[in-house]
């Protein structure tokens, strides 16, 4: 279409525009409320100038402003580079996987066959963390779902055991050299065990929570892994679970979650 016979405005034009809305929105909830609002209103501002500038045919001034801005955006990848892979990561969970066809069509070329969790693995699991919770051993066991656990892997120490209530036990007995960090548990295996994992950045989070909930909130607000933390100082058992802290009750009602996961993983 044309306007006022001098503006030419077509329907790229108009696409281009609301393509950089949305984007700019995207950014500016992101960021909201965090120590990178002010460089983004910064390097905003900067833009917009340039912008000006270059209308103005003010060469000079316009390859400066270019370069500041190049600079700028390498500067806050640098400096936001873990909330830069946590929102990736969050954004690859709920839209690319929403479905989990597109997973189980790649996983099928590749030949990967998914693993589930057995029921004795849950009685195993469910029973240890009874127990645990009884002589108040701190624990943390992150179980893994769809999404890939790789890179918190690697942090930790390869076990690659089946899962017995004996074995998780004595990983988080206060004298185990593997006892501090998180085990990892993929399948019917527990695969790695002393795993550093990212902390949440949430304040809203209870001072009566640790660092072993704040860890599990963490992964869980990456990834759909399931997370159960044993309290070191209460005995208390919970649940996290899309950066839910649930407390468990009684060890069914930790059988039936960790059972629900499983269907919920199956459905995908």
């Amino acid at each position: 279409m044309t306007i006022f016979d001098f503006l030419h405005f077509t329907f790229a034009d108009l696409l281009d525009i609301l393509m950089v809305a949305v984007l700019i929105y995207l950014v500016f909830k992101w960021i909201r409320g965090t120590a990178a609002m002010n460089i983004f209103m910064a390097i905003m501002s900067v833009f917009i100038l340039k912008v000006i500038v270059a209308a103005l045919n003010m060469n000079l001034m316009n390859a400066i402003l270019s370069t500041f801005i190049d600079v700028g955006v390498l500067a806050l990848i640098i400096l936001f580079q873990p909330e830069l892979r946590h929102w990736l990561m969050k954004f690859g969970a709920r839209y690319v996987d929403m479905t989990g066809k597109g997973r189980s069509m790649i996983d099928k070329l590749l030949g990967i066959k998914e693993k589930k969790m057995g029921g004795d693995s849950l009685d195993e699991i469910a029973e240890a963390c009874r127990m645990m919770a009884e002589q108040k051993t701190g624990a943390l066991i992150v179980i893994q779902r769809n999404n890939s656990l790789n890179y918190v892997i690697e942090t930790g120490d390869d076990v690659d055991a089946r899962i017995s209530r004996r074995l998780i036990m004595n990983i988080f007995f206060k004298n185990s050299p593997l006892h501090d960090g998180a085990m990892i548990i993929r399948g019917d295996r527990i695969v790695a065990a002393r795993c550093t994992l990212p902390i949440t950045s949430r304040t809203d989070i209870p001072a009566k929570f640790g660092m072993r909930h704040r860890a599990a909130v963490g992964i869980s607000e990456e990834t759909d892994a399931d997370v159960i933390v044993v309290s070191e100082e209460t005995g208390e058992i919970s649940f996290v679970r899309e950066g839910r802290i649930e407390k468990i009750g009684n060890i069914n009602e930790l059988k039936l979650l960790l059972g629900a996961g499983e269907n919920l993983s199956e459905d995908n």
